[in-house]
């Protein structure tokens, strides 16, 4: 693998501290499991699974110096990710993610990403200081965004000219934050990902199927957009059509970081130079490997 990053990835870089059981679970619930500290954030996520598929991402995110920070940088590195765009604040601290799974799937998540808000524009630095990139010569490669960002940046993100060049990727980073995405609605410049969940909220209205998600989603401005529904049918759309693909059945062992998974496989196999139809196969099925358990985090 080269040392030279081929994808950025922007958004949440932080520890996932997540309870598994593998008792059906509902609201005051408890139950023996299992409680895991692992890196984690969508950004994070998205690298791990690029860097499996023998690409050579780096990240652009906000994480503290403080000890969990100084620790989350040291694993991201072991697990060969490139660290030297990050931006290290010695006042905010190390953002987490909180979520419960049972076996009948996530109870309940909480994002703690005060830090990466805070941080803002400073993280985008490097894209605009002339580093990677700048307005006189934008980045012209892959970016893989995530909606933990604010809506002020991800609107600014959407409209910007350091952007103009960029194949630019963007997933919501929960159905709690889908509608911060809303701005690449309006600017025909963006490949979105998404669940059945946060299309509709995207798009506030409901959808039968994730075709009719992606369709209304080109309507309304998307340049292209992928959409799942679990174990139904997913779809992708663009102006050129409509392609659809049947998920592998599995058991599911685990939800979280499933869309990440999904998505990062997409981005890799489209790069190996895989038509649309078959990167998309690819990418559910290694979404259906990580939700087994057969992928490990």
């Amino acid at each position: 693998m080269s040392d030279t990053p081929n994808i950025f990835c922007i958004g949440s870089v932080l520890w996932d501290v997540i309870g598994r059981s593998s008792s059906s679970m509902r609201q005051g619930s408890d139950v023996p499991g299992r409680i895991t500290q692992l890196p984690g954030g969508v950004a994070l996520n998205i690298a791990m699974t690029l860097r499996r598929f023998g690409l050579s991402p780096a990240l652009l995110s906000a994480v503290g110096q403080d000890p969990a920070g100084t620790q989350l940088v040291a694993e991201a590195k072991a697990l060969g990710l490139n660290c030297d765009y990050l931006y290290r604040s010695a006042d905010l601290p190390t953002d987490k993610y909180m979520a419960v799974e049972g076996a009948n799937g996530l109870i309940a998540a909480i994002a703690d990403a005060h830090s990466l808000e805070a941080a803002g524009e400073k993280i985008l630095a490097p894209l605009r200081d002339g580093t990677l990139g700048s307005l006189d010569a934008p980045y012209s490669g892959l970016i893989a965004l995530d909606g933990n960002l604010t809506l002020s940046l991800l609107s600014k993100i959407a409209k910007d000219p350091l952007f103009d060049k960029s194949d630019l990727r963007v997933a919501p980073a929960s159905p709690g934050k889908a509608e911060r995405l809303r701005p690449f609605l309006d600017q025909t410049r963006a490949t979105l990902y998404a669940n059945l969940e946060e299309a509709e909220l995207l798009c506030q209205t409901t959808f039968e199927t994730a075709t009719d998600a992606v369709q209304t989603l080109i309507e309304r401005g998307a340049a292209r957009a992928l959409v799942t529904d679990g174990g139904k049918l997913a779809a992708e759309a663009d102006v050129n059509g409509v392609r659809q693909a049947a998920p592998p059945q599995v058991l599911v062992s685990r939800v979280t970081g499933a869309g990440d998974t999904f998505m990062a496989a997409h981005i890799s196999a489209e790069l190996s130079g895989a038509p649309k139809q078959d990167a998309l196969e690819q990418a559910l099925q290694a979404a259906a490997r990580y939700v087994s358990g057969e992928t490990t985090h």
